[in-house]
C-alpha cells in the first residue's frame, strides 16, 4: 500500500554506530545511581573480612551488592538474569562498572552474606533515620505466604511413607529370592544387586523423611499441649470466679504422634503446605512477616517462619526491630495474632497491642458508628473483653485503622511491583536471609522515593 505521507523512519545501520555514555542514559535521580551512592556509605567491613590475602582478584563487594540490591528492587531475582542484565541493561551495566560478574559469583556472594545483610538492613534504616525519613512511633505487623522453591508434587505424606516402606521391604525380599535362582531363570540384563541397592537407597531417603515428619509432629504436640493447658487453666479460673460450670464440651487433650496426612517436601523439607490467602489454594510456602512503621511506611522488622498461622509471629517480629531505632509505642495486628501470650509478650517489651479479636466486618452498623467512648471493663475481665474495649476507644480506632493503609500495601508492593512471589533459596535459614534482602530492597526503594520527592 502506498504511503500517503512521510514518516520518520529508523536508520538501523546508523543506529548501530551511534555512541552514548552511561551518564547520558541515566538521569541524576535514577535508582541505580541512588543505590550506588547508598552502598558507598555502608560499612562493609564484615564482608571484606571474609576475603583472604591470596588468590585471584575478586569483584569488589560494593559491585556485587549493588547488582543484587538493584535486582531485588526491580524484580530480577535470578542470578543468571542478573548476569545477563550486566550486558543488556544500562542501569545494571552502570552499577557493575561495565564489568560482568558471572551468575555463580553473584549467587555465591548472596549465599555467603545472608547473615551480613541483616546488619545492612539496620544500616539502611539508620540512614533513613538520620535523613529524617523514619522515626519509630506506631507499627503494624502482618504476614503473607510466599511460595517456597519447592513443588507440592514433591511432598510425601506419613501414610504414604509407611506404605512405600512396606512395599520396598517386600520387593527386596523378592529380589533376594530371585538372586538365589540360577542365571538361566533370571531376565536378560537383570542385575539383582543393582536393584536391591536402589531400593535400599530409597528406604534410607524414606527413613529420613519419616524422621522429619515425626520431629514436626512432636513439636506440634508440644504446642497443642501448651494451648490445651492454657484453655483448661482459663476454664477453671472462670469457673472459680463465677461459681458456675462452663457450658459446652470440655477441651480434649491433643494426641501425640505423626498423622497419616502429615507431609514433608523432599525438595525443601523445611517449607510447609500453607493456604494461600488470595486463591485459597494449598501451596508449599513460608510465612513472611513484616513490621511497618505507620508514618514512614518503612519495614522496621522482618522475620520468616514455617508456621501456617500467625499466632506465634507477633512478638518475634516486634523483637526483630533494631534496638538502635528504639521501641514502638503501639502495634496493630489482625485477629490471626490474637492470643494472651502475644498480648503479654508485647506489653513486656513496652509496646501497647491493638489486636482484632475476630473477623473484621466491612459494614459497620449505625449503632456502633454513633456510640461514644465505651465504659472500661472491670479489672478481672478476660483478655478478649479488654482488647474489645481498647479497639472501641478513639485512640484504638485511630491506631488500628492504619493497619490496612500501612503494612498491607507494603506486601502489595513487594509482590505486585517488585514481583517477589517465590524464594530462590531453599531451607528456612537461607529463605529468611532472602526475605531480609527483599525487605532491605523495599526500604531502599522507599528511601529513594522520599529522598527524590
Amino acid at each position: 500500500m502506498a504511503k500517503k505521507r512521510k514518516f520518520r523512519e529508523a536508520d538501523y545501520a546508523a543506529t548501530e554506530k551511534s555512541q552514548i555514555t552511561l551518564g547520558e542514559a541515566l538521569p541524576a535521580e535514577h535508582l541505580a545511581r541512588f543505590i550506588v551512592s547508598v552502598v558507598g556509605q555502608l560499612d562493609l567491613s564484615d564482608i571484606y573480612g571474609q576475603y583472604g590475602e591470596r588468590g585471584g582478584m575478586p569483584y569488589a563487594p560494593e559491585v556485587l551488592l549493588g547488582i543484587l540490591l538493584y535486582g531485588y528492587t526491580t524484580g530480577t531475582f535470578s542470578t543468571r538474569k542478573l548476569e545477563k542484565a550486566t550486558y543488556e541493561s544500562i542501569p545494571f551495566r552502570y552499577i557493575a562498572g561495565n564489568m560482568h560478574p558471572d551468575h555463580d559469583t553473584i549467587n555465591q556472594f548472596r549465599k555467603e552474606n545472608l547473615e551480613t545483610l541483616k546488619g545492612l538492613f539496620v544500616q539502611v534504616l539508620m540512614l533513613a533515620y538520620v535523613l529524617g525519613h523514619v522515626k519509630l512511633g506506631n507499627i503494624s505487623i502482618d504476614g503473607s505466604k510466599v511460595h517456597a522453591d519447592a513443588s507440592k508434587s514433591k511432598a510425601v505424606s506419613y501414610g504414604r511413607i509407611l506404605s512405600m516402606e512396606k512395599r520396598m521391604h517386600q520387593e527386596i525380599e523378592a529380589l533376594f529370592a530371585l538372586a538365589e535362582k540360577a542365571d538361566s531363570e533370571q531376565p536378560d540384563g537383570f542385575d539383582s544387586d543393582d536393584e536391591v541397592g536402589r531400593r535400599t537407597k530409597k528406604l534410607a531417603d524414606l527413613a529420613e523423611a519419616k524422621a522429619m515428619i515425626e520431629a514436626m509432629a512432636a513439636q506440634r504436640h508440644a504446642q497443642e499441649q501448651a494451648e490445651y493447658e492454657r484453655k483448661m487453666a482459663a476454664r477453671k479460673e472462670k469457673e472459680a470466679r463465677t461459681g458456675k460450670k462452663t457450658p459446652g464440651r470440655e477441651p480434649q487433650p491433643p494426641q501425640p504422634g505423626a498423622r497419616d496426612k502429615d507431609q514433608v517436601n523432599l525438595t525443601d523439607s523445611e517449607s510447609r503446605i500453607m493456604k494461600n490467602g488470595n486463591n485459597k489454594a494449598f501451596e508449599q510456602s513460608y510465612n513472611a512477616q513484616a513490621a511497618v512503621e505507620h508514618e514512614s511506611r518503612f519495614i522496621v522488622g522482618n522475620t520468616l517462619s514455617n508456621h501456617p498461622n500467625d499466632k506465634q509471629e507477633g512478638v518475634a517480629t516486634a523483637q526483630a526491630i533494631p534496638a538502635e531505632l528504639g521501641t514502638p509505642d503501639a502495634a496493630a495486628m489482625d485477629a490471626g495474632y490474637f492470643s494472651p501470650e502475644t498480648i503479654r509478650g508485647l506489653k513486656a517489651m513496652g509496646i501497647d497491642p491493638y489486636i482484632a479479636v475476630g473477623r473484621e466486618s466491612h459494614a459497620i452498623d449505625l449503632h456502633t458508628l454513633l456510640e461514644g467512648e465505651p465504659e472500661p471493663p472491670p479489672e478481672n475481665a478476660d483478655h478478649k473483653t479488654k482488647m474489645l474495649y481498647k479497639l472501641r476507644t478513639e485512640a484504638g480506632k485511630a491506631i488500628y485503622k492504619l493497619r490496612k493503609s500501612t503494612v498491607e500495601p507494603v506486601f502489595g508492593i513487594i509482590k505486585e511491583v517488585m514481583g517477589f512471589r517465590q524464594f530462590s533459596l531453599r531451607g528456612l535459614i537461607a529463605a529468611a536471609g532472602e526475605w531480609n534482602l527483599v525487605c532491605l530492597a523495599y526500604n531502599l526503594k522507599r528511601l529513594h522515593r522520599l529522598h527524590t520527592a
